[in-house]
Order: C-alpha cells, then sequence, then structure tokens
C-alpha cells in the first residue's frame, strides 16, 4: 500500500487522542486507559494487575527492558540488549558471542560488569511543585532555570527520604511533570545466552525486516545482598502461547518519540539533524568493519559495537527516508494548518508554532560546531569521556545542586561514579583507531583553523596527535581515576595527564556551545511546546498519552500479519522456515547456523512458532518486554520491528506499522532441544 494512501494516520497529534484508535499508544502507568481497553478488547485491568506488571518489569541503564520471570530474581531480556555484558565477559579464548553461555548453577552465573537495573516503584505528579516559583513575566530562560533548580532540590529531597532513585520527568510537552521513584540493583549476573548466530541471524540484512527468525533472549539473575532476589511479583509462562486476534500487552520502556513535532521541527530532522547523523555513523560503520577485518580478534573486539552502530544507522536512515516520502509532511501541513485555525484566538499572542520555527532555524545553525564537539566528547574514546568527566565534577559539585548539569547532580550520582569507576577493560587499539577518526572528522569538518584543531594536531596527523596522546594518558588505570576524582579541583589543576589538559581546553567551548542551545533554543522552544500539548491535553483529558521519555508504559494490541509491496505477510514464522532462510544463503556468513543447530535438528518440532509480528506500538528502548496475555502469562519476547515501524518516532501506521518477537514456544523448545537447560526450563515453568 502506497504510503500516501495511509498517511490519513500520518498525523501528530495521535499522541493525544481521547480514546484508543486501533492499537496506537504508550501508556505511563498512571494514566492507563482502563474503560476503552475494557471496552475494546473485553479485558479488566484492575490496580492489582498493573502493580504486578509494574513490578515484574525492569529498565536496564545500558538500555532495553526486561521481565521478572521466576520468584527468584530471574530477568528475561533480549540477546542484543545483554550483548554489552557477553562482550565484556568474554576473551579471545572463550568469546561467549560465539559458543553462547549457560549456568547451570548460581555459583557458575557471571557478574555483569557496569549493569544495573531499575523497577519502578511509585509516580506522583509534581508539576505544581516544579512551576511553583516560576512567575508569568520571568522570560524563558529564568524560567528554565527555576524549574531546573526545582527538579533537582525535588530529586534530591525523594532520594534522601527514600533512599531509591528519583527522577522528575517532564510530559506531554514539559506540560506536566512526574516524579518517577525506582529501586536499583547492581548486583546482576548473567544466566544464559544462545550463541549471536542464532540470535542475530540474518545480521544487517534481515535487521528490521520480517520474516524472522531470531532467538534474541538472554537471562539474567538479580542478586540482594549476595543472595537471588526473592519476590512474588513475575510474570508466569504460558502454556500454550498466543494466537492471531488475541489481545496482548506489552510493557517497557520505550526511549523517545516525537509525535508532537511540528512541521518546521521535522522539517530540521530531515534536512539538518537526520543527514549529518546518518552520515557520521556510516563513517564508524567502514571504520569498524575495516578494523574488523584485520583478524578473528579484531573481529570479536569490534563486534558490540559494529552491530550497535548498524542496528542505529539502519533505524535512522529509516526516519529519513520516511520524512523524505510524499505526502507525510504535506499532510501534518494541512493537520497543523486546521488545529492552528481553530486555536487562533489562543495562539494569537506568541504563536507557538512560530516560535518552534524560529528556534529550529537557530538550532540549525548551531548545529555543525555543537555536533562535532558532541561527536568528539562522546565517540573519540572512553578515555575522552572519563576525562571530560573528571574536569566537569569539581567544577559542577561547586555549584549549589540546582545549577548543575542535570547529570551531575546528587540524585544521580551514583550513576555517573559506576560509569566513571567501571574496571572494564577496553582495546587499546580500537581505542586510538576510533580517537584518529573523530579527530579527522573534526579536522574536515570545522576546517584547519579551527582552534581546537590547531592546539589537538599541532602540526601533525591526526593519526600523531591520537598516539601522542593515549600512549601517554594514566586515564585507563580506575585507581588513577579515583585518586584525580578525589582530588578535587586541586588535583585536575595541577595535572599534567594529556588528556584532562585537552579535556580542559575543550570544556569551555562545549560548554558555551551547550549553554547557547539551551538559551537560545531549549528554553524558549520548551514553553512552545507545552502550550502545543496543553491545548491538547486540555481537550483530551487523561485518556491521552504523552510522547516516551524511558519510563514505564503499557501497549496493547494483537498478533497480526500486513500487506508490504503487494505481499500478505502471514504473522508466525517456524523453525522450519529458519532452516529453509539458511539454506537459501549457502555463503552468507549472517546466515551461518552454530553448528549445535545442524547437529541437532532432527531434535526440534519444526512446525514450533518461532517468531510474530503484532501490532504493538514500541520503539527502541522496547527491546526485551514482555509480550504477556490477560492472564499475566509470558507469550513472547520483543526484540525489533519492521521497516515500515521505523517512522514510529513520528506517528503510528496501523495498517503496516509491527512489532516483532521471540515466540515464548520457541524459547522453551530451544533451551530443551538445543541446550539441554532443564534446571532453567524447570524454574521458567514452575518458578522453583
Amino acid at each position: 500500500m502506497p504510503l500516501r494512501s495511509r498517511i490519513w494516520l500520518a498525523t501528530l497529534l495521535l499522541c493525544l487522542l481521547t480514546t484508543l484508535r486501533a492499537e496506537e499508544g504508550m501508556f505511563p502507568f498512571n494514566a492507563i486507559p482502563k474503560d476503552d481497553i475494557q471496552k475494546k478488547y473485553g479485558v479488566e485491568i484492575t490496580d492489582a494487575w498493573l502493580l504486578r506488571a509494574q513490578h515484574a518489569c525492569v529498565r536496564f541503564n545500558i538500555g532495553g527492558t526486561g521481565s521478572f520471570v521466576s520468584p527468584h530474581g530471574l530477568v528475561m531480556t533480549n540477546h542484543h540488549v545483554a550483548q554489552d555484558s557477553i562482550q565484556k565477559l568474554s576473551s579471545p579464548e572463550n568469546d561467549l558471542m560465539k559458543t553462547g553461555f549457560h549456568a547451570r548453577t548460581q555459583a557458575e552465573e557471571l557478574k555483569a560488569p557496569d549493569v544495573e537495573v531499575d523497577v519502578l516503584q511509585s509516580i506522583e505528579d509534581v508539576t505544581a511543585r516544579v512551576n511553583a516559583a516560576v512567575k508569568p513575566e520571568m522570560p524563558p530562560e529564568a524560567a528554565q532555570t527555576v524549574r531546573q533548580a526545582a527538579i533537582a532540590a525535588i530529586e534530591k529531597e525523594a532520594k534522601e527520604k527514600t533512599k531509591l532513585r528519583c527522577d522528575v520527568v517532564p510530559l506531554y510537552g514539559a506540560a506536566q511533570y512526574h516524579l518517577y521513584t525506582y529501586k536499583t540493583y547492581r548486583d546482576v549476573r548473567l544466566v544464559f545466552a544462545p550463541e549471536y548466530g542464532i540470535a542475530g541471524f540474518g545480521g544487517d540484512p534481515d535487521n528490521f525486516n520480517f520474516p524472522r527468525y531470531d532467538l534474541d533472549v538472554s537471562f539474567y539473575r538479580i542478586y540482594e545482598n549476595d543472595k537471588p532476589l526473592e519476590s512474588s511479583e513475575y510474570l508466569k509462562w504460558s502454556k500454550d502461547g498466543a494466537k492471531e486476534g488475541d489481545p496482548l500487552f506489552v510493557a517497557g520502556h520505550p526511549g523517545s518519540t516525537s509525535r508532537l513535532y511540528t512541521v518546521s521541527h521535522l522539517e530540521y530532522m530531515r534536512d539538518t539533524w537526520l543527514p549529518t547523523v546518518v552520515a557520521a555513523l556510516t563513517r564508524q560503520r567502514e571504520m569498524l568493519i575495516k578494523y574488523g577485518k584485520k583478524s578473528d580478534e579484531h573481529a570479536r573486539r569490534a563486534k558490540d559495537e559494529l552491530l550497535n552502530v548498524e542496528n542505529s544507522l539502519k533505524s535512522l536512515k529509516g526516519e529519513l527516508d520516511g520524512l523524505k516520502a510524499p505526502g507525510l509532511l504535506e499532510q501534518k501541513a494541512a493537520t497543523e494548518k486546521a488545529f492552528r485555525a481553530k486555536k487562533a484566538a489562543e495562539f494569537a499572542k506568541d504563536d507557538p508554532y512560530a516560535v518552534i520555527a524560529a528556534t529550529r532555524k537557530r538550532a540549525a545553525e548551531l548545529h555543525k560546531e555543537q555536533f562535532v564537539l558532541e561527536s568528539f566528547i562522546n565517540d573519540s574514546s572512553v578515555l575522552m569521556q572519563y576525562a571530560l568527566t573528571l574536569v566537569r565534577l569539581p567544577a559542577e559539585d561547586a555549584k549549589p545542586d540546582g545549577e548543575r548539569q542535570a547529570e551531575y547532580t546528587q540524585a544521580r550520582r551514583e550513576g555517573l561514579e559506576m560509569e566513571l569507576f567501571s574496571p572494564t577493560p577496553f582495546f587499546e587499539d580500537l581505542e586510538v583507531l576510533k580517537f584518529a577518526d573523530t579527530l579527522k572528522f573534526m579536522q574536515e569538518t570545522l576546517g584547519d583553523e579551527y582552534p581546537l584543531v590547531k592546539q589537538i594536531i599541532d602540526d601533525g596527523t591526526p593519526a600523531l596527535a591520537t598516539v601522542n596522546l593515549l600512549q601517554k594518558t594514566k586515564l585507563g588505570d580506575v585507581n588513577f581515576r579515583k585518586e584525580l576524582a578525589k582530588g578535587g579541583a586541586k588535583a585536575i589543576a595541577e595535572s599534567k595527564d594529556p588528556l584532562i589538559l585537552l579535556a580542559k581546553s575543550l570544556d569551555p567551548k562545549a560548554r558555551e556551545l551547550r549553554l547557547k542551545y539551551e538559551k537560545e533554543v531549549a528554553a524558549v522552544e520548551g514553553p512552545a511546546y507545552t502550550r502545543i500539548a496543553r491545548a491538547f491535553y486540555d481537550g483530551a483529558g487523561p485518556k491521552a498519552y504523552p510522547d516516551a521519555t524511558f519510563t514505564l508504559r503499557l501497549t496493547i494490541g494483537t498478533i497480526s500479519g500486513y500487506a508490504s509491496k503487494g505481499t500478505v505477510i502471514q504473522p508466525f514464522t517456524n523453525f522450519e522456515g529458519l532452516y529453509t532462510r539458511a539454506a537459501q544463503h549457502p555463503k552468507d556468513k549472517d546466515y551461518e547456523l552454530p553448528q549445535r543447530w545442524l547437529d541437532k535438528k532432527g531434535a526440534l518440532k519444526l512446525d514450533t512458532p518461532f517468531n510474530f509480528c503484532s501490532t504493538h506500538d514500541i520503539v527502541g528502548g522496547n527491546s526485551g518486554s514482555p509480550v504477556f496475555n490477560k492472564d499475566q502469562e509470558v507469550v513472547g519476547l520483543i526484540f525489533d520491528g519492521n521497516i515500515e515501524s521505523l517512522i514510529g518516532d513520528f506517528i503510528y501506521d496501523e495498517p503496516t506499522n509491527r512489532a516483532i518477537s521471540v515466540d515464548s514456544r520457541a524459547i522453551l523448545e530451544a533451551l530443551d532441544k538445543m541446550y539441554d537447560a532443564k534446571e532453567l526450563l524447570s524454574e521458567i515453568k514452575s518458578g522453583k
């Protein structure tokens, strides 16, 4: 079906409809449209049902979702969510991405470095407290400063009171602010992961496509006081799975959506932001592929990062193609024009759409320099990130908590320090290559005469400058980082470490650009979006859902096929299809099955449902979300969306937008027949 004929759904206002339309909607757990669900699906959602689902769902700091599937802290998520742990727990002699991992006893479970999970405890509306000190006559920048101070104070007070993680989250275009309180666990141990060859079968060619044949599942166990976490609030396992048309639920943490964006904002995304990011990711991908071709060990080192880059690149290309497709922006413009006419009196003074058009123009002017510096800070090297954090730490600590950059506030200090003082080793040769490539990107984009380029390269080459910096720094030593942090401003001022010196030179310019953006774009644009959101929300009431914010949401949908390019796509695949797909690509490593899947093929029930697609409204961050029925029994595990879902950041397109899951029956069959995981099977089935 051509995009133009489907465009009747392409309105960013759909995020604020008064009733459910099809399966669209990512609903916060304190704003579930229970009556609508009862009316459409015949399912009663009680407070007890919601609380159980809330406490059974976890959020990973590494990105993604998981769920408790036993009363003993066993958490199910995706292999691609766990791959950071799998990679860090691997070695040249023991590549767990290649061989998989299975702990048959708790003593064999491996402590996952740098992983923490959050379990949502409560949500509180604190909008009035955040806005209490804001005066009508305040300019946007001053109002934003007041709100930030209020947010920091609320988070600090709540953390001191509860001893839990506390985040104030803006919702509905910052028309509301809600305090999310989480119980955080940091003793997370890997229990099971299959080989990447079956978890990521089809590789990048099949990514964001359907039919699919992936066992994209892993299991962790959460420990508390060195013992498995005991809890009765978990999801049991369905004996029979689900069939097409059954009402099913997904609880997860969608990262972000932009369904309220104006036409001018989407044009900025299409013309400025997305092309730049796609180009940068393409460059990174090429660099990592070239590095990985040096040897099997080089390929192992680059694999996790390459998979992440390829996934992001394909996703963002899909967004860019969607914005370039004929019809979408035209329909949005028509919808926007009609709404502005309806609200003409309300928007007569300081039309928010005109304000956003102006701020997006300013954002485009700041974009190139800001993007390059942010890329240098975030993508060049983990050591560079350590350096900048160490430089900023004493400077931010010297400020009142409410005036600090958000990541340096007291409420978020534990997470920052966990990353800064991570003992996880890194690959020095890959760090050198990434640093040199990012420095070359800075040189090509900003020019040889740009002050920071001249300072860093100093008449040499990016490669030579990189070697000089990274070979002489001591920031790879976690104890050295701890001593610098402990020494505070004096230690940083006296440090001769080359990366600390570079960070001190870089920080003022980075801060200047960030301040410009916050003052001239975010502080002005934020209230404009608040006015637009409030105009919708006042008419929609509590049944509306806000854009995604990496907070817990519930979505409702059904297993359903779809039409694509004139072909009807069936909603289920099975194991037989897996082997057929592999046979179609006999010399392609993306379709090369692990040896055990060849040796034990005869043991499998080949007609077992493997993957399925459904109408659930999901985006990135939902990876690892459980799919469960009205009795809160697991029937599947979200791991992807189809190519048509990639515009889901901006719209939900009912006819073709599909979420993709591993079927619960396939997980059981594989654990039993392929991995002889009797203990894990018993725990999933019986809770023992």
